[in-house]
């Protein structure tokens, strides 16, 4: 029988979250907070980031595409918290909604930059820190990046990208201790999926309630996921349970068979 404590992170995780000051980001660090972890967020938000801190829970300014503002990032992260043991690259935009015709060159560079290589410069950054606790890196995905995505190829592309990375870095890093996984959320309520949806809609000329129940239709749940949810997959895979878990792409989605 699997104890109670093979499902629960040891108190005193070092963690850095980017992009950890709203959505996603914030659901992961307050509930890593929660479970004892001391956490340091980055966002290019300086009122999110000062709102998001607390007793537990330190913050930077920083754009996770930026190469010179991820190294300090990182550099701050280690002195705050004094070293890392488990990094979530979790910065990324939802880029343009659009044909590919119609995509310009600059809004494709965009949400590469952010999504992929953002991730990229966190692993970069923060490789050796990892290697020294025999840490854990997290990237979110998306199931956008295990399904085709018409009109969002940007994203799509970017999120194939970051699957890609997480299983290399497991490959690469695994023999030092270092474990590396994706999470994929599926439809995550809140204000970006929201823009997601009427963006879509408007393409498609439907209403937002049309657009949002045909998404729905291809979720097998038939109903959206919580931030939190996506949290609970980064916490599990901090625990003993979860010490044998690498080089996955797991999805956190209630279902999504097709985009």
């Amino acid at each position: 029988m699997t104890s109670p404590s093979a499902l629960t992170p040891p108190p005193g995780l070092r963690v850095l979250i980017t992009a950890g000051a709203a959505g996603i980001g914030k659901a992961i660090a307050d509930d890593f907070a929660a479970a004892g972890a001391r956490v340091h967020v980055s966002d290019v938000n300086a009122e999110a980031v000062a709102a998001a801190c607390s007793d537990t829970i330190s913050g930077t300014v920083a754009d996770a595409s930026d190469e010179v503002a991820t190294r300090d990032l990182v550099a701050e992260a280690r002195e705050h918290l004094g070293g890392l043991d488990v990094v979530v690259a979790n910065a990324g935009i939802e880029g343009p909604t659009s044909t590919i015709g119609d995509i310009s060159a600059e809004d494709w560079d965009r949400t590469l930059d952010i999504n992929l290589r953002g991730a990229y410069l966190a692993a970069r950054f923060a490789a050796q820190d990892l290697i020294a606790s025999r840490g854990s890196f997290i990237a979110i995905s998306s199931v956008a990046g295990r399904l085709p995505f018409a009109y969002r190829t940007p994203y799509g592309a970017s999120k194939w990208g970051v699957i890609g990375l997480a299983k290399s870095l497991a490959s690469e890093l695994g023999p030092q201790g270092v474990r590396a996984n994706a999470i994929l959320p599926g439809i995550v309520e809140g204000p970006r999926i929201d823009r997601v949806i009427n963006a879509r809609a408007e393409r498609l000329g439907l209403s937002y309630a049309e657009m949002r129940e045909r998404n729905l239709e291809k979720v097998a749940l038939r109903r959206m996921v919580s931030p939190h949810d996506i949290a609970a997959m980064c916490l599990f895979l901090n625990t003993p349970g979860g010490a044998n878990i690498t080089g996955q792409a797991l999805s956190v989605c209630a279902g999504v068979e097709t985009l």
